[in-house]
Formats: C-alpha cells, sequence, structure tokens
C-alpha cells in the first residue's frame, strides 16, 4: 500500500457502496478482482455497477490496478486510517476556513465530542497542542 502523500488530491467522501468496496478490499489484504468483490460483498449488486464503482475509486485515488489476464485486480493505495485522516483534514480545512467566527464553535464542539468519548484523549490533545506550540516557538496563531 503506497502511502498517502500531500501531493494527492484531498481525501475524496465515499458513498454508501464505495465505503462497502473499501471495506472488502481493506478486509482481504491482497488485490482482487471485480467478481471477488462482488462475491465478499454479498450483495445482489450488478456486475457493471461494482465494475463502475471500482474505477471511480481508482480515479479518484484510493485504488490502484494492474492488469490481469482481460481483468483487472483492485487494491487500496491507502489504508482506512488514512482516508479517515485525510477526510477530517478536508472537513476541517473547509470549517476552519471561513476564519476565527467559525473555528470557535467548531473547535468547542470537537473538545466536547473528544472529552464525552474519553478524558484521556483530551489529555492527549492537550499535550499535542502544547507540543505543536514548542515546535512553533511559542508562536500562537490567533
Amino acid at each position: 500500500m503506497k502511502a498517502w502523500t500531500k501531493s494527492l488530491r484531498p481525501a475524496p467522501a465515499l458513498g454508501r457502496l464505495e465505503q462497502q468496496v473499501m471495506d472488502d478490499l481493506w478486509g482481504r489484504g491482497r488485490p482482487a478482482s471485480v467478481r471477488d468483490v462482488r462475491e465478499g460483498l454479498g450483495a445482489d449488486l450488478a456486475y457493471t455497477t461494482l465494475m463502475t464503482t471500482l474505477d471511480r475509486l481508482y480515479k479518484k485515488g484510493l485504488l490502484e490496478r494492474t492488469k490481469d489476464g482481460r481483468a483487472f485486480l483492485y487494491a487500496p493505495r491507502v489504508s482506512r486510517e488514512q482516508l479517515q485522516r485525510g477526510l477530517l483534514t478536508r472537513v476541517l480545512d473547509e470549517l476552519l476556513g471561513r476564519g476565527t467566527e467559525t473555528a470557535r464553535p467548531v473547535l468547542s464542539t470537537l473538545v466536547e465530542a473528544v472529552s464525552q468519548a474519553d478524558r484521556q484523549l483530551l489529555d492527549q490533545l492537550e499535550r499535542m497542542v502544547a507540543e505543536e506550540r514548542r515546535r512553533r516557538g511559542g508562536k500562537d496563531r490567533r
């Protein structure tokens, strides 16, 4: 699996079927054909629908494909974690890029969600913010 780099486009949002296909491919750990994925999903999907979905994921840069006879074999180019990070980055960039008036409620909601999920995560977030400040030489971007 190739590393997700900044040179790639921001992580695209996925539809329900696209997410199911990615989940299937991540679970396999090996390249798969359209037929393999169709059997893995166990759904009553048209072969051409799944072929189009795999092609779309390939064009989005999320899959790599290799020719195997007359068929293509598909494999994820990114891990589940890389895709999630890219999606979150995309959403946060959009929300925070609207200015400080928008940033405060977004950050407040994030802190509230993290603290409800796990107090240790909130402590870790605090440490990460402090480390970032030290790394930047104590300069705040207010």
